[in-house]
């Protein structure tokens, strides 16, 4: 399996209201400084997997998507609909909400 294959993999596997960060992804797919690699994976795939692209966070607690298609907004939206709190400056509590994988 490739690594993109793996992220898809793991992406798929965050559990309901709950987030994790790129780099987290990135290492649990074999590739420690991959989280900028995990952001391309998402940006082009995530309708074609239908993959939860927004439990996926930075390393920060912070949403810092710069994607028209998937602004900050939409994000927040979205997480919040899981019942995750998501602060007006797009902050997310990782101690409260984080998935460090399997």
């Amino acid at each position: 399996m490739n690594f993109k294959d793996r992220v898809i993999q793991i992406v798929k596997s965050i559990p309901y209201g709950s987030v994790t960060t790129y780099g987290t992804v990135a290492t649990l797919a074999g590739i420690p400084r991959g989280g900028r690699l995990v952001g391309g994976i998402l940006h082009f795939n995530s309708e074609k997997f239908d993959l939860p692209w927004q439990r996926i966070i930075n390393s920060e607690g912070f949403i810092s998507t710069k994607c028209l298609e998937h602004p900050k907004s939409l994000q927040k939206a979205l997480l919040e609909q899981e019942r995750i709190e998501v602060s007006k400056d797009f902050m997310i509590n990782l101690k409260k909400y984080v998935w460090w994988g399997e």
